[in-house]
């Protein structure tokens, strides 16, 4: 299983509860491309699809302040970190975790990687190109290229 981390859902997937929620974003053709989650199937269909691809979804905050959607205007005294240690004592089969973008990545190094129970997890850790589209100058070809060099390995069965 391979957990994708974005920083934090912006304002459209806040009001829909449902990540990645903005039509310009590239997440959901990217993932379907690499796992065959149909992109417009409806979300609880993708979610499920998601759970039987050995996919999982999560944020890297679990709240913060911050106007827009962009994670730059993310009001740094305001992160307050997802439960991670309750995650991976929960997930045994976890075996990486990819970062939607620049921005979860570095919020998981603020806020997990100095944590104690991070250092016995030995996960995989990539960071992959962002699917917002505040990102959108790679070609989508080359995009799916990436995650799929990611995803896949971290989502086989062991032999």
């Amino acid at each position: 299983m391979v957990l994708v981390l974005g920083s934090y859902p912006g304002a459209q997937s806040l009001a829909l509860r449902r990540y990645y929620a903005h039509p310009q974003n590239r997440f959901w053709r990217t993932i379907g491309a690499i796992t065959g989650v149909p992109p417009q199937a409806p979300y609880a269909e993708s979610a499920r699809a998601l759970v039987a691809s050995r996919v999982a979804l999560w944020d890297v905050l679990a709240r913060c302040e911050r106007p827009g959607s962009m994670d730059q205007a993310i009001v740094r005294e305001s992160e307050v970190p997802n439960d991670f240690a309750r995650f991976f004592a929960r997930h045994g089969t976890l075996r990486g975790v990819v970062f939607n973008g620049q921005a979860a990545a570095a919020l998981f190094a603020r806020h997990v990687l100095p944590r104690e129970y991070w250092h016995d997890t030995g996960l995989v850790m990539v960071g992959l190109p962002s699917t917002s589209p505040a990102h959108a100058a790679m070609r989508a070809e080359a995009l799916v290229a990436r995650w799929r060099a990611a995803i896949l390995p971290l989502t086989a069965d062991r032999v």
